[in-house]
């Protein structure tokens, strides 16, 4: 078996775990510490997240999405795919090495998805983005751990908690939906979003398409 390539590390803001881009032939792995935050070959159920959300505003007039966190750019290519010409999409990303990464050794994941006219790149902590916006969003789109936990950055943690939720809450349009990806259930999430005036629906997906590899959970909660 060929051994991994380190191609790059990041520092994470706060007091997160160090990342580091590797490579083995043509598999890529982002991981924080020992932990895989995400791999080139595992993409569906970041997919979803973007596709599922999209079936929930798809009858709005020029859109403004927020998704946080870059990674690899799989929800952000299902966005594109699945959105239309008047879409704006914001993508907050908080560690700059990720978005050089995207036209560095990952260039050809994202295949060019960075230079669409609907795509803008905020580097910067998106807890503080959602919390700059009031009604500004139709829909925002959280893949930036591996759950409702901090396990990158323990900052993140913020983002699940009540406080966090009812920031999140207030920057959406009425209707419009936080969806979050997580590698596992939660319930203590799912009450916690249903307690800060959201309708929230708890959805199976799986890490590849075709219902195969692990199951995966995305909350799709809506402003009620």
């Amino acid at each position: 078996m060929r051994p991994w390539t380190l191609l790059g590390t990041a520092t994470v803001p706060g007091e997160g775990a160090p990342l580091r881009l590797m490579q083995r032939g043509d598999e890529f792995v982002i991981m924080a510490g020992t932990n895989p935050l995400m791999n080139s070959r595992m993409s569906g159920s970041e997919e979803d997240l973007a596709t599922l959300s999209w079936t929930r505003i798809a009858a709005r007039r020029q859109p403004h999405v927020l998704i946080g966190g870059l990674g690899m750019g799989f929800t952000l290519r299902a966005a594109l795919a699945a959105m239309p010409a008047d879409v704006r999409i914001t993508v907050a990303e908080i560690v700059p090495e990720i978005v050089e990464w995207a036209s560095g050794p990952l260039a050809h994941i994202f295949a060019g998805c960075l230079d669409d006219a609907r795509v803008a790149i905020e580097v910067a902590d998106v807890g503080r983005v959602i919390a700059a916006r009031k009604a500004g969003y139709d829909a925002i789109l959280l893949d930036v751990d591996n759950g409702p936990e901090g396990l990158s950055r323990d900052g993140n943690d913020r983002l699940y908690s009540l406080a966090g939720l009812a920031k999140s809450h207030a920057a959406l349009k009425p209707g419009g939906v936080l969806a979050v990806w997580s590698a596992h259930p939660d319930a203590k999430f799912t009450r916690r979003l249903g307690e800060s005036g959201f309708q929230v629906e708890e959805i199976g997906v799986r890490e590849r398409h075709g219902r195969k590899g692990a199951r995966h959970t995305i909350w799709m909660a809506t402003r009620r």
